[in-house]
């Protein structure tokens, strides 16, 4: 069956229309009919023009578009939009170095399926409109120059790439502190910290979000809530958040210099002493659980490379419950929970002091992982809504502090509960982003006093305030790159703002290099 040159045209350019319209609608989170009104114009002015009508010329030879290469990569930048809300280069190349499988993101890789599709039969109707109208043969030479020169993906390349000729390159490692100790009290504390995926502090606010956040807040008023806490490039993901509150630095990449022939890398951050580091030098035990893979992203690697005895994750922790009780990334936060509780009860009858890191998945985006206990206290799950996740993770979090409380567990022990970062893009995405965003931080125990702290400052700034707040003594109330927030030590954004620092960074390159210092 032969198809007429007219429903090729009609329908190359409605293709393309609609691919325009979806581009402009992640781009500019835009109502979900603005691919419509898209397409309705591009044909209107396609009608106009007569593009690729019949009384139009021909190419003279089948050649390939030039656009075709800027198109896929413009598909990619979509990609990255579309599933995390905004481009971060310095993740995408991490989580490549550092190795992406065991990941859990299944409806992402469906989606990355269907993206790849989708650009192909994008380049099948371009390719079909250039070779059957001589004019767009040589408009979509200066179109993908456009498209080189816009595309965000290509931008923050370029912008990470122009550091190799800034004259500035160690701002940040001359404002470098090595964490270190110089005092300790009498009793070590323990310490619990409890990583809450995505749960920002941005939840709390009820005219956008209603009573999601109200357990963190009733646990907040039994601590010290910090409110102001921002978010700095390259400490936007799990693993960045992490090193951020440990190591009180940014995960700032490798590097093609520590790529070794695209293999995993071997280390991550041994060039830096962390959180983890200081305290298995006072004999602590130190532990990390939770329930997505410690494969994925280098968390095995980090955590084994700064002080922990244990790392267990999906692999160690899935035999201990039924395997119909899983969900993509790992086990649900009910399930990690208890199993976190008997770790906890052992660690603490010990008599040593010790150090337990967990990480929930509830809240993971786009929709969310709620436990089956979730569903018995909110009700049903409607499969998409974000927010009935995020006040999951809530009252499960703040379950699970009140048992350790109730058995006496949490004696001699700070509680830290904050997000690792702020939520990339999910159901709840355009209120999320209406308004300034924080991220959680809050601690409770060890003789601290319920307060309020409000001051402009970033993830960075956890690990010398979490050392304060356990009783050490620290240089000039210093660690990393962070300050005390304690303390009337000014944080680099106090001092500098948010936007300065984030422009220093992609000219920095002293600080990556110590911070990779010793991988190959």
């Amino acid at each position: 069956m032969t198809i007429s040159r007219d429903t090729l045209r009609w329908c190359s350019l409605t293709y393309i229309g609609l691919c325009l319209g979806y581009a402009i609608m992640v781009v500019c989170v835009l109502p979900w009919w603005t691919p419509a009104l898209v397409t309705l114009l591009w044909l209107a002015i396609g009608y106009r023009f007569r593009w690729g009508g019949a009384n139009q010329r021909a190419t003279s030879r089948k050649a390939w578009p030039w656009s075709l290469l800027p198109l896929f990569l413009w598909w990619v930048y979509i990609y990255l939009d579309d599933s995390f809300g905004q481009l971060d280069i310095g993740a995408v190349i991490f989580h490549l170095q550092a190795g992406i499988e065991e990941n859990g993101s299944t409806d992402r890789q469906i989606a990355g399926v269907v993206y790849v599709l989708a650009a192909i039969v994008m380049s099948m109707a371009v390719t079909w409109l250039v070779r059957a109208d001589h004019r767009w043969r040589l408009w979509e030479r200066v179109l993908s120059l456009f498209l080189l020169a816009f595309n965000p993906l290509l931008f923050g390349l370029s912008l990470r790439g122009a550091s190799v000729i800034d004259d500035d390159e160690s701002w940040l490692n001359d404002r470098y502190r090595p964490p270190e100790i110089v005092k300790a009290p009498q009793k070590a504390p323990n310490l619990l910290y409890i990583y809450m995926e995505s749960t920002e502090r941005t939840y709390s606010d009820t005219a956008r979000f209603g009573h999601v956040y109200d357990d963190l807040e009733a646990l907040g008023e039994r601590g010290v809530v910090f409110r102001g806490v921002k978010q700095l490039d390259n400490t936007g993901w799990t693993m960045a958040g992490m090193v951020a509150t440990q190591c009180g630095v940014p995960l700032m990449p490798a590097g093609l210099m520590h790529d070794n022939q695209f293999e995993p890398l071997a280390d991550v951050l041994p060039g830096v002493n962390c959180l983890g580091d200081l305290l298995h030098e006072r004999g602590y035990r130190l532990t990390y659980m939770a329930g997505a893979s410690t494969k994925f992203a280098g968390k095995a690697k980090f955590y084994n490379g700064h002080g922990f005895d244990t790392v267990l994750g999906r692999d160690e922790l899935a035999d201990k419950v039924a395997p119909d009780y899983l969900n993509d990334w790992g086990l649900y936060d009910d399930t990690l929970f208890d199993l976190a509780e008997e770790r906890i009860r052992r660690l603490h009858d010990s008599g040593q002091p010790y150090a337990f890191f967990g990480l929930t998945l509830a809240a993971h985006p786009p929709f969310g992982n709620p436990a089956k206990s979730c569903l018995e206290h909110q009700g049903p799950f409607d499969g998409t809504d974000m927010l009935y996740s995020v006040k999951c993770t809530g009252w499960l979090v703040k379950n699970f502090i009140d048992r350790l409380d109730r058995e006496g567990l949490l004696d001699n022990t700070l509680v830290v509960v904050s997000s690792d970062h702020l939520s990339m893009k999910n159901s709840a995405w355009e209120d999320l982003i209406a308004e300034d965003r924080q991220n959680t931080l809050m601690m409770l125990g060890n003789g601290l006093r319920p307060e309020i702290i409000e001051r402009p400052s970033t993830m960075v700034d956890v690990l010398p305030t979490v050392l304060e707040a356990m009783g050490y003594e620290i240089p000039d109330h210093r660690a990393g790159l962070g300050s005390s927030l304690f303390s009337n030590q000014p944080t680099l954004v106090e001092r500098y703002s948010l936007d300065e620092v984030n422009r220093r960074m992609r000219s920095e390159n002293l600080l990556q290099e110590r911070l990779w210092q010793g991988v190959n």
